[in-house]
């Protein structure tokens, strides 16, 4: 049985390619730390090498960046090939099957509004309060037509 599950931070921003048939790939490295710590007291860090096809890589290109949490599982896969001198390598490396969110969502909404700062601005230490903007309110939820809500009379409803 070939199966794994990772927890850990990508390395760096995540890059979604096309192979020359139009399939999206993306290969990208993730830091997962060691359940114990060594003598000095710190956790040792690995660096695993990962890669992931189609929806799975345009999952995970569009919605991690570099230093976020992700939770990943797949296979390893060993791969041949010659490096520049000649001398035959192997490679190791997970396919990824499966991606998820795996850190708290005020991390990735710090990270979203650094990523917006930079877009908007180009430098993503401007607070949004040093920021001149318009206030944007969002628009009035209206029930569909025909929709009457459900009394709560003797507060059994589950939600």
């Amino acid at each position: 049985m070939n199966v794994v599950c990772l927890l850990g931070r990508l390395t760096a921003d995540v890059e979604l390619k096309k192979t020359g048939s139009g399939i999206s790939v993306t290969s990208f490295s993730l830091a997962v730390n060691r359940g114990y710590k060594n003598e000095d007291g710190s956790y040792q860090t690995d660096f695993i090498n990962c890669v992931a096809w189609r929806q799975t890589a345009e999952f995970i290109s569009r919605y991690f960046r570099k230093g976020q949490m992700i939770g990943l599982s797949g296979a390893i896969q060993t791969r041949q090939y010659q490096d520049k001198d000649g001398k035959n390598r192997t490679a190791f490396e997970v396919v990824v099957s499966n991606a998820c969110f795996a850190g708290s969502k005020a991390d990735s909404r710090a990270d979203q509004d650094k990523r917006y700062r930079q877009r908007q601005y180009g430098r993503p230490d401007i607070a949004p309060s040093q920021q001149s903007f318009i206030p944007v309110t969002a628009p009035r939820w209206e029930s569909p037509a025909g929709f009457e809500p459900i009394p709560d009379t003797d507060g059994d409803l589950p939600f």
